[in-house]
């Protein structure tokens, strides 16, 4: 009778472990929240960071070591901008999830590269990414390759699901698809304006909506801004009538007020990441966000 018993719990076991949920981690809230709709319910998915720090700086702790060894599939952004990931990766020693095997996905694999650097590239530089500026996801449209490179994971683990994936991604493709529809025409009469960035992150971005960074406060990515380059970028601002200092939610003020002070130009701290502000819980609430902040300051 024992026998009997365990034999059906270790039947009912195995059945259900064929139907578990995918255990997926991701390095970025954005990657998360297009993940969960590719997944959906065949999948639990977490992210490591939150939208509101720098992505270049999150610190590796243990409880993130810990999620990763019970990981199906790890998503990360790549283009270095996440190498923080790698020593999370080796720690956890999970085959499932290392370079190469099925459960890891690199979503920058096919994504159109901007500021790829040419020739040697070292420290004087500021932070520079050898493969290219990584904010790719701040252009609305790579985020259709990011899904469609997180479905292929998705199928590569759990195949028995494919036909759920591919359902989830062709609904997400097409609300997307439609959204960005909304963000052109709403950004469509802002053609060609100026404006400033703190860091080197929205070059996606301005390419996309056709705007023109000017400068950054930042003289070098990663650097500080010092009173001198201050001084060049406030000349800048008057001379190319720049109305915007657009400010990643994580980043110091100081700059910015300097050149604002001193120019008339207005502040905008925008988050660029999900999760970079309370409201913005999804994908499409950051370009919500971000468009709906900028049309306002441009109609001033």
């Amino acid at each position: 009778m024992i026998s009997k018993l365990i034999f059906s719990a270790l039947l009912m076991f195995s059945v259900s472990g064929l139907h578990a949920a995918v255990r997926v981690i991701t390095s970025s809230q954005d990657l998360e929240s297009i993940a969960k709709i590719i997944g959906g319910d065949k999948a639990v998915v977490e992210s490591l960071a939150t939208g509101d720090l720098d992505l270049h700086l999150v610190e590796p702790r243990p409880s993130m070591v810990f999620k990763v060894r019970q990981a199906d599939m790890v998503i990360r952004i790549g283009m270095d901008l996440d190498m923080w990931m790698d020593s999370i990766i080796a720690a956890a020693r999970n085959k499932n999830v290392t370079y190469g095997s099925p459960g890891y996905v690199d979503v920058s694999a096919g994504i159109p590269k901007l500021q790829v650097p040419e020739g040697k590239v070292d420290a004087s530089m500021g932070d520079i990414h050898i493969f290219g500026n990584p904010h790719y996801w701040l252009d609305p449209v790579n985020g259709i390759s990011m899904a469609e490179t997180i479905m292929k994971g998705f199928i590569r683990v759990s195949p028995e699901n494919e036909a759920v994936f591919r359902k989830n991604y062709t609904a997400f493709v097409k609300d997307l698809g439609d959204k960005i529809d909304e963000w052109d025409k709403k950004m469509e009469p802002f053609a060609g304006r100026t404006l400033v960035t703190y860091h080197n992150s929205w070059i996606y971005f301005s390419q996309r909506f056709h705007l023109d960074i000017v400068g950054n406060v930042e003289p070098k990515p990663g650097l500080p801004p010092t009173p001198s380059h201050l001084a060049k970028l406030i000349e800048t601002v008057k001379a190319k009538q720049a109305k915007v200092i657009l400010v990643d939610t994580f980043f110091p003020l100081q700059g910015p007020r300097k050149v604002a002070e001193k120019t008339g130009a207005s502040i905008l701290v925008v988050p660029s990441s999900v999760g970079g502000k309370p409201n913005v819980k999804n994908y499409f609430d950051l370009f919500d966000a971000i468009i709906n902040e900028l049309v306002s300051a441009f109609n001033k």
